[in-house]
This record gives C-alpha cells, structure tokens and sequence, in this order.
C-alpha cells in the first residue's frame, strides 16, 4: 500500500527534510558483474553522509545501517527496489532514504598512456517516508579519476533537494571538502569493508601514508589503538581530527578518554572541555569531570552534578558524585548518593564499601597504604551519542526559516 501510494505522488514535488527528520544513505549497489569495484558504491554512500552531516543533517551511522540489512536479510550493497528502500526506512527509523545505483566501465585494455581508468554513471533517489514522495532521479558521470569531485557534487545536490536552508554555494560546499587521492579513498573503504581486524588496519594505514589530509582512516586508527588500550598511539591518531570534520567531536571524546587513560589529565581536561562546549551530553561531563578529579580541581564535582542531573537513572553517575563528595570528606550527601547507585546496581561492592566508610565517617587517611584501593575510583562513560543529542536539538531548536526579501 505504502509503494502504491508513492508512486501516484508526482515525482517533481520537492522533497524538503523537517527539522527533526533522520536521513539514512544506504549504500549503492553495483549494478555490473565485476565485484571488485564493490567499493566504490560504499564510497559514493559514506561520501553523501559526509557531506549531508557536515551541514547539520541528522544521519545515521554505517554500523546502524548494516544492522538494518541483517534484520531485513538484505545482502550489502543489494540492488534495492523502492520498497526495500521504504522497509529499510522503517527499520532504521529514518524519515528520509537515499539511494541508488552505480555503474562502471573499464576503459579498453589497449588504451594510451594517461588515459581514463574508466568511466562511471551514478544515480540515486531520495525517498520521503513522512510525505510518502519520491525525488526524480539525479546522477553524475564522469572518470573513475573523478570520483571524489562526482560524489560531492551528488552530496550538494542531495542536501538541496532535503535542506536548501543548509546548502550553501556550491564552490563553498566543495571548499569545505579536501578532494583525497583516489587510491587513499580506496585503501580505506576497503578498510571498512574488511572482515578481519588486521586486514582493517593494514588498509587503513595504507590510506593514511598516501594521502596525510585524509582524516577518516585516522580517526579508525585511533579507534583500533584504543581498542586495544594502547592509548598513546590512540592519541595520536586521534589528534589529527579537525573543528572541520565531521568526527570532530567524537575523536575529541575519545582523545580525551586515550589521554586519560595516558594519565595525560591536563589533555584529558581539554579535550572532554571542547567536546563539552558543543555537545553537552551526560557522558562527556562525567568524563571530563574525571579528569579534573585526577587534578583534584573544585570544578569537578559540578560537572559530575551535570552529568547525573542529564541521566539520573545511570549508577555510574551516582557513585562518582558521591566518590567526590566523599573525597571532599562531606559524608552524609555521599552516602545518599552511594545508596542511590545500589538501588541500581545492588553487586556494586565498591559502593557498599565506600558507603561503609561514609556512614564510620572515614574519609581518605593519608599514607596509609589500606587505603590506596581507594584512591583514583572515577568511573568512565565510553559511549558518545552525538546523533541522539543532534536529533533532540533539531526538534527544541528547528532550523529557521530564512529571511524574507
């Protein structure tokens, strides 16, 4: 019902995305026999969710995306009808669906020196699931050399037809955007693409040593490193995220988790503060109030008071407002808030042991050794949902209408 509705809407009604709407990029399919240019269609995907996230759009992540496929027992990168579209919509909760289709030719193999690696032809569609409208087809084509300058002028006229109130100029869309080396593009969406771990950094590596503007990689060699807490390796992959990209802030996050984990606090503290100033999430407060905990500052039990007064029902929130209070030797308001974190976590043994002490009205007893498990207890938050917070202040904060000549 839903398709059959679809199609008698006319195809040439503009599709403009409400403030609040989530737009999934699925990824498009290859519509040749030669699987090994699979990438490119992943490329075309991740480069549209660049670019339609680095203007404000609210979109979802790959991992979330391919969540959706296993439910829905689509195959990546699928040829998709329509409906598969809809249906993946549905699934993912996304009220605007980007997709379609790209196909290759190789140039002949007798070619002369310089000339094209092939050519490309990709089209796409924008279904709107809360207008039940679809867009008319758009595509690009060009050199298989051209795909980077192909996938950002296919960004800039998606985020048209979703968001013209975002789209800038189209030379200042592109600005914005480093054109990267074709081989370092490919080099990391293999990396993505890649099952095994070790394949994933080999690719990703590779990509970063041929093109160093290429932040992406970067930003999953930081991830891996961290993974596998080698931290300071972590930070400085990390380190290389601009205010420009768009993992920015979540690179920020974990930099600041990789330089605590360091014992780095100083860092630690500036990086979870400029994350902070943009996107105050309970998890990034806590995270920075630990550090600033680690340096003993004053401010560090009022940013562990934002961070519980965001997520009240989060333990870890509780016992590190109460860790604080109980550093700071006021031991009746620990209690209750150590008691708060049983209530939600009643195995939680260091609670019920600082909760002991707090109602013996023991504080820490310099040098003394019994106490050394005692020191350094702040908990860490490693979940950063920024696109939850972006789609809540999209909903309180709509985009405004522009100004009337």
């Amino acid at each position: 019902m839903r398709r059959a509705l679809l199609l008698l809407l006319p195809c040439s009604a503009a599709l403009i995305a409400a403030p609040n709407d989530t737009a999934a990029v699925l990824p498009f399919a290859n519509s040749t026999t030669n699987a090994n240019v699979d990438w490119i269609g992943v490329s075309i995907s991740e480069n549209l969710r660049d670019g339609l996230s680095s203007r404000g759009l609210v979109t979802l992540g790959r991992d979330d995306i391919q969540e959706a496929y296993r439910r829905l027992h689509l195959r990546d990168r699928a040829l998709l009808t329509e409906a598969s579209a809809i249906k993946a919509g549905e699934a993912l909760d996304a009220e605007q669906v980007v997709f379609g289709t790209f196909e290759f030719l190789p140039a002949p193999p007798a070619g002369t020196p310089g000339a094209s690696a092939g050519s490309l032809k990709i089209s796409a569609k924008i279904v709107d699931r809360r207008q039940l409208r679809q867009s008319p087809e758009f595509a690009e084509t060009g050199a298989l050399e051209d795909l980077p300058a192909l996938e950002a002028h296919l960004a800039w006229r998606a985020l048209v037809l979703l968001a013209p109130k975002l789209a800038p100029e189209e030379s200042d869309f592109r600005s914005l955007r480093p054109s990267i080396r074709l081989d370092a593009e490919e080099n990391y969406i293999r990396g993505l693409m890649a099952r095994q771990p070790e394949q994933r950094e080999k690719y990703f590596a590779q990509a970063a040593r041929l093109d160093a503007r290429f932040v992406h990689p970067c930003f999953e060699l930081g991830l891996i490193h961290y993974q596998r807490k080698e931290y300071r390796q972590a930070a400085e992959w990390l380190q290389h995220a601009g205010p420009t990209d768009v993992e920015y802030h979540q690179a920020s996050f974990f930099l600041g988790l990789a330089l605590f984990q360091a014992g780095d606090y100083v860092g630690a503290q500036k990086a979870l503060q400029t994350v902070a100033a943009v996107v105050p999430l309970s998890e990034v407060f806590n995270d920075l109030a630990a550090a600033e905990s680690r340096r003993n500052l004053p401010q560090a039990l009022d940013d562990f008071r934002k961070a519980l007064d965001g997520d009240p029902n989060d333990p870890v929130y509780h016992f590190n407002v109460g860790y604080a209070l109980f550093k700071k030797g006021d031991f009746a308001a620990a209690a209750d808030r150590f008691r708060a974190a049983l209530d939600r976590n009643p195995d939680d043994q260091i609670a019920t042991l600082l909760l002991g002490r707090c109602l013996k009205k023991q504080g820490l007893r310099s040098g003394d050794s019994g106490d050394a498990r005692l020191q350094n207890l702040e908990r860490l938050k490693t979940n950063f949902e920024e696109r939850a917070y972006r789609q809540l202040k999209s909903v309180i904060n709509p985009i405004p209408d522009p100004p009337q000549p």
